[in-house]
């Protein structure tokens, strides 16, 4: 018998993303949502949080490379780090790679992630055991408003903007960041699809541009991500990441599966109907 995941989070608008899977690996009900993991045929192990892909084994490290690198080599010093979600530890992965990073605080409201990722994805958690890291088990808005310029950059790894994490994509936790960040700090946000998502980009962009001095936007290929793409919201305090990269930083990372000097540039350009989007 063959067996198929079918993502429909946006079934309603037509589309779904179908996977063959060989063994559903793990099933469990937190206090939050449902979270799987299987074994599939062409992606390896997926994490799967009330029917959404959260990743895969075979493209994770384009997203989790894209989110972190992005900020790390444009920031002067960035010593003290925040990430908001991420449980698996991907991103927390990536965030360590950089030697100037002396701290990483992850905030994760629902810890059955972390235990479900130890268990089946340690190419990730195991950044976790890194005597650099503080792990959180809280909501990240209210983590975010208890500190005040406490961090250099600022991580929002979060899931789409439904249940737990809708409040991360509205205005008052960005101005709660801005309060957070040191000066001179930058914080980074998983925006979803340029394809799909238009409406909800141009709304986070407008607030963003009264927040923060400077606003881009980024994106990653990632092909078991609706639309095969993710996009990123850099909001920063005074470093550009196109005029402000460390060249001699992202030599020291070495050869990445994703992130590279020049996918770092041109990510930032963008299709024309992006573009659009982005139109003062």
């Amino acid at each position: 018998m063959t067996n198929w995941f079918e993502e429909q989070l946006d079934i309603d608008k037509g589309r779904a993303l179908r996977i063959r899977t060989r063994k559903l690996l793990e099933k469990v009900r937190s206090d939050f949502q449902e979270i799987r993991v299987y074994e599939t045929d062409a992606f390896g192990r997926m994490l799967v949080h009330d029917g959404v892909i959260m990743l895969t084994e075979f493209d994770e490290a384009h997203y989790h490379e894209m989110i972190a690198h992005v900020a790390l080599v444009t920031h002067p010093s960035p010593r003290d780090i925040l990430v908001v979600g991420g449980g698996d530890g991907g991103t927390l992965r990536e965030v360590l790679r950089h030697p100037l990073v002396q701290s990483a605080h992850l905030c994760e409201i629902d810890p059955m992630v972390v235990e479900v990722c130890r268990k089946h994805f340690p190419g990730l958690a195991f950044s976790f055991n890194d005597p650099r890291v503080s792990l959180h088990f809280d909501d990240g808005a209210e983590f975010v408003k208890r500190h005040s310029a406490a961090f250099d950059v600022i991580f929002v790894d979060s899931s789409d903007p439904i249940g737990p994490a809708e409040v991360l994509f509205e205005k008052e936790f960005y101005h709660s960041m801005r309060s957070a960040l040191k000066p001179g700090g930058i914080v980074i946000t998983q925006s979803e699809s340029f394809m799909y998502h238009a409406e909800l980009i141009e709304k986070i962009a407008a607030f963003c541009r009264t927040i923060f001095p400077l606003y881009r936007y980024y994106y990653a290929l990632v092909p078991t991500y609706p639309s095969g793409l993710i996009g990123f919201s850099f909001c920063s305090l005074g470093p550009d990441p196109l005029n402000d990269i460390n060249p001699e930083r992202i030599a020291a990372l070495g050869r990445m599966r994703y992130y590279s000097a020049e996918i770092h540039r041109s990510a930032f350009t963008l299709p024309a109907r992006a573009e659009e989007i982005f139109k003062d």
